[in-house]
């Protein structure tokens, strides 16, 4: 996956960016169609962050290392999506102190109740912040991940409160027909 900057016209294809705060995770190739839409809430809010695709179980070592390595360059938040057995966040999690947003897939099988079962059910001290699944769960991941950062960041937190009300203010002014 290209690394994702924002506002950036030039996209890298590099694994590690020191730059980036929030790193996106992904199990297989065919989940940035959906999580596509957390590096687009990222991007909107100008949070530098990096999209991957590594496997818990096709390849565990990478995982193991990534995740280990992440803080020191500067990630201060991880989102993991994966599906099926999706032990991706689990395992990244078990790697790391960073926070870790978990993402179900839909699946074929169950619909994405595998995926969501999978990532939510971890074991007491191995936490992951799970989402809902699908499309909804990677956007208030991304969501999420701004507000972890916005409590050490105030022009971040200002850019939070703005979303939120323009969302209230779309609300209060939708009309049926």
């Amino acid at each position: 996956m290209p690394v994702r900057k924002p506002r950036s016209k030039n996209q890298q294809s590099a694994i590690r960016n020191p730059q980036s705060l929030v790193a996106v995770i992904m199990g297989s190739k065919s989940d940035w169609e959906t999580m596509r839409a957390a590096s687009e809430i990222l991007n909107q809010f100008d949070v530098a962050h990096e999209c991957h695709v590594m496997s818990a179980h096709r390849t565990p070592a990478l995982v193991s290392e990534f995740a280990s390595a992440a803080e020191s360059r500067g990630i201060e938040v991880i989102i993991a999506a994966a599906g099926g057995a999706a032990h991706l966040a689990g395992v990244i999690a078990a790697h790391s102190t960073l926070p870790v947003l978990g993402v179900p897939m839909k699946s074929d099988a169950l619909n994405g109740l595998d995926s969501l079962l999978s990532t939510v059910q971890m074991p007491a001290g191995i936490p992951v912040g799970t989402l809902a699944i699908g499309k909804p769960g990677a956007t208030n991941a991304a969501l999420f991940a701004i507000a972890i950062l916005a409590n050490n960041r105030p022009d971040l937190k200002k850019r939070m409160r703005a979303f939120r009300a323009d969302q209230e203010k779309k609300i209060k002014e939708t009309k049926l027909d």
